[in-house]
């Protein structure tokens, strides 16, 4: 199952160092049935893109919880075994605060089997920025917060080969 991961580049980099995205539990996200009635279409690549962009999303709340971390999101995308992988359908219906396509990956994650990173362009970082700022008052129900989070959305995370991870944490 392809599943994508939420990083910051603090945490790509600590990954890049262990070799491994974590020992899990992690949050990642998926196609799952919620994703899908959620974005209600059956075109794979939409789907993924969704999962993809769900992802981008909590990247952008790691960086609200990590102030020092350089304000770009990052989403590792990873093919992992599917029994490591806990869908948990009903901690959708149950639990508000669960975004559609929420996984838990309860197993390791060699970094080694990721198939692409994402990462904002530089150009990014100040709409990040302000997203990550305005973050806790969207979820609030501020109109003119969750408009600034948008302007994060607006920007299309960049693909790199799982080989150019060293080049993109200029290591």
């Amino acid at each position: 199952m392809r599943v994508y991961v939420p990083l910051t580049l603090s945490g790509l980099t600590e990954a890049h160092k262990t070799g491994e995205l974590g020992s899990g539990p992690l949050v990642a996200y998926a196609v799952t049935p919620a994703l899908r009635e959620w974005y209600d279409s059956e075109d794979i690549e939409e789907l993924e893109y969704a999962a993809l962009g769900q992802a981008a999303l909590a990247s952008l709340r790691l960086l609200d919880a990590d102030r020092d971390a350089p304000r770009r999101r990052v989403v590792v995308a990873v093919d992992v075994a599917d029994r490591i992988v806990d869908p948990d359908p009903d901690r959708d219906r149950e639990n508000d605060a669960a975004e559609p396509g929420e996984v838990r990956v309860t197993g390791r994650v060699a970094l080694a089997k990721a198939a692409a990173v994402h990462v904002d362009a530089d150009g990014a970082e100040a709409a990040v920025a302000a997203a990550a700022e305005a973050l806790a008052a969207a979820d609030g129900g501020d109109g003119g917060a969750r408009s600034v989070v948008e302007g994060a959305e607006d920007h299309e995370l960049l693909w790199f080969a799982p080989q150019e991870i060293p080049n993109l944490l200029g290591s």
